[in-house]
């Protein structure tokens, strides 16, 4: 049974054609990755599936009594009244509940007749249970659950709403859906506003629910743990593929090996019957022959190779070495009124390190970096750049850091004013700007565009210490994985602060929790940071149940030696992989086989489009019964591979 079937969708925005005659469906269990590049209508989308936006034509049918919860981008709006109050309202059926109560109540205080105060009694007793059932789902106590994972603090929850910035009303908005717990959910970039800290605990809320999921997020990490499915919108249409974004990649890369291959040969093909007409074409004693292959030419299947779309592609050049020490920060202070957010700050950045800045919204990642990079003054304290450092940076809100007046090339020609014109074109270039785009002003240019601006500016003027905040906001998931290739090959030294995992994970060799004003560094990328956090969390509660079960005793508060933490991580890595270890072989094998049979049946598919097929029922009953049983061995195989993935599931989240 299908949730949602999309039949003949078209939608256009002038000349710009997003979809023509596209269809698919979502089923209940369906947690679908949306992806594409920016520009492609993943947001129109998510528009279309969430009723704000129609289409030119076609149709959008849900099951009957589906309920869908959508988080756009840009939030237009909040209910009014306290944060916990407004998440609570969100959730559709109370008022009315509420309402039938307060009647039924009404009626039985008037009621005279005996008989009728018996069934109006029943009555109210059944909607108290049915009360108290919705207040068991939908109750204070689960939204004000749900918002402190959020990162709201129980000061935070009588606030109006009105009082909330608007990363914190993205998360009040979320946190209603999250209570509303809808048969669909659709989330657009749910984690642009999540600290760490946040990320982390929303990424288990989401992997615990079984219900329909359409996601577009440029974080790849989050997108493999949360999605069975991706629908990806490539120049070809819309296409659908099992798995996640990592199988995606793959199956699409070998979708083009496979097209390349029968591309090649039916190449080969015509040219050998090419050269047969060539030669024989004017032979009497051939003619016959020749004419047969004409027929066999033209009837030749026309095999058309994937295109794929632009994307930045790039690498930083060659930066001059600095000194071992980049950059230090001695006794810090820094406050903005009332709020102190550094006092005594200690830290040194060295030579070749890439440092991760994570901690809570607010806790001062951002000051930090403004700090280092000159654009904030300290209250008090010292920042001392090393020897020979020359700093770029990238700010989080780097919109604010252009020209809206200048054009893209007047905007970047003067960090390269001794090199040509030609040079600087080629750079935007790799940056998707060619030709006359150079000349758009920057005030038109859209988020990813404004971003791409600012990381062509780094590269004309080259810089051995980069700091970057939130680097991948506004871009896809393409332009951020050559991001990370461009930065995995960068000299020079890193810090940097991103929400985003797998950026994070692909890039950091430390971590610093900027907590309480001060800077706690951690070797290791985020992973391994998360890691070491819940092993202190552990010997926390540990240390609490033996404060409790044995009066006198104190637990032992020593941190993890460095020995100890690797066998940890260790004993972690073998119990993960003798538990998911056999069902990952499962999947894979399942997904192999489905490959080889969906390459199989769309052979077959070919062989029973041609009418000619029909003439010789002999040869053509054994494919029909090939295809059918194929057909009926793939959704076998697909109910499979379903079956694996929850497993699998199952099985990570118990592991934590």
């Amino acid at each position: 049974m299908s949730l949602i079937i999309a039949q003949d969708i078209c939608l256009a925005y002038g000349k710009k054609v997003l979809f023509d005659d596209t269809s698919f469906t979502l089923g209940p269990r369906d947690r679908v990755g949306l992806v594409g590049a920016n520009g492609t209508g993943k947001s129109s989308l998510m528009k279309l599936l969430a009723g704000v936006q129609h289409a030119d034509s076609g149709t959008i049918t849900y099951a009957r009594s589906a309920r869908v919860g959508y988080l756009p981008q840009e939030l237009a709006g909040l209910p009014e009244g306290s944060v916990v109050e407004a998440v609570m309202s969100t959730v559709p059926g109370r008022d009315a509940m509420e309402a039938r109560l307060k009647k039924t109540e009404a009626a039985l205080a008037q009621e005279t007749d005996e008989a009728e105060q018996l069934e109006l009694s029943q009555e109210l007793a059944d909607l108290h249970a049915e009360l108290d059932q919705f207040e068991e789902h939908y109750g204070r106590h689960h939204a004000e659950r749900i918002l402190k994972g959020l990162g709201f603090r129980d000061a935070d929850l009588a606030k109006p709403t009105s009082a909330l910035s608007g990363g914190w009303r993205m998360r009040a908005a979320l946190a209603g859906l999250l209570l509303q717990d809808p048969d669909l959910l659709l989330l657009d970039e749910p984690t642009n506003h999540l600290d760490v800290p946040t990320l982390t605990w929303f990424d288990g809320f989401m992997r615990r629910s079984n219900k329909a999921l359409v996601l577009i997020s440029h974080d790849r990490d989050f997108l493999n743990r949360q999605v069975n499915r991706i629908v990806s919108l490539e120049i070809e249409g819309l296409r659908s593929y099992v798995g996640n974004y990592n199988d995606y990649k793959r199956q699409r890369a070998e979708e083009m090996e496979q097209l390349k291959a029968r591309a090649a040969k039916v190449e080969a093909r015509r040219a050998e019957l090419q050269a047969f007409i060539d030669r024989f074409g004017a032979k009497a004693t051939k003619a016959r022959q020749a004419k047969s292959r004409e027929k066999m030419l033209e009837r030749l299947e026309e095999v058309h190779l994937l295109e794929e779309r632009s994307t930045v592609h790039f690498r930083f050049p060659e930066v001059e070495r600095s000194g071992r020490d980049v950059a230090s920060l001695e006794a810090v202070s820094k406050r903005y009124g009332a709020q102190v957010v550094y006092s005594g700050l200690d830290a040194r950045v060295e030579r070749g390190q890439r440092i991760a800045v994570v901690g809570a919204n607010g806790a001062g990642k951002t000051t930090l970096l403004k700090i280092l990079a000159g654009e904030l003054a300290a209250d008090g304290g010292q920042v001392t750049l090393g020897h020979n450092v020359v700093m770029g940076y990238y700010a989080q809100h780097h919109a604010d850091t252009l020209d809206k007046r200048n054009s893209i090339l007047e905007e970047v020609q003067p960090l390269a004013a001794d090199k040509p014109q030609s040079y600087v074109r080629g750079v935007l270039g790799a940056f998707l700007f060619s030709g006359d785009d150079v000349d758009k002003p920057i005030g038109v240019l859209s988020g990813g565009e404004r971003a791409r601006v600012a990381l062509a500016k780094l590269l004309l003027r080259p810089s051995n210490f980069l700091l970057m905040d939130e680097p991948t906001n506004h871009l896809d998931l393409d332009s951020t994985e050559m991001l990370i290739e461009a930065l995995q090959g960068y000299g020079g030294t890193l810090l940097f602060v991103s929400h985003n995992r797998g950026f994070v994970n692909s890039l950091a060799t430390m971590v610093w929790d900027v907590v309480d004003g001060k800077v706690v560094p951690y070797a290791g990328n985020l992973d391994e940071y998360l890691y070491h956090q819940e092993q202190l969390r552990l010997e926390a509660e540990a240390g609490a149940v033996g404060e409790k079960g044995k009066p006198g005793e104190k637990a032992s508060s020593a941190p993890l030696s460095e020995k100890d933490r690797k066998r940890l991580e260790a004993e972690a890595r073998q119990r993960r992989s003798t538990v998911e270890g056999p069902l990952k072989k499962e999947i894979a094998r399942i997904e192999e086989r489905i490959s080889k049979l969906e390459t199989a049946q769309k052979e077959r598919e070919a062989q029973l489009a041609d009418p000619d097929l029909y003439n010789d029922f002999a040869r053509a009953k054994p494919l029909m019964d090939t295809h059918r049983a194929g057909k009926e061995e793939l959704e076998s195989l697909y109910a499979a591979w379903e079956a694996a993935q929850e497993k699998l599931a199952e099985a990570t989240a118990s592991l934590g």
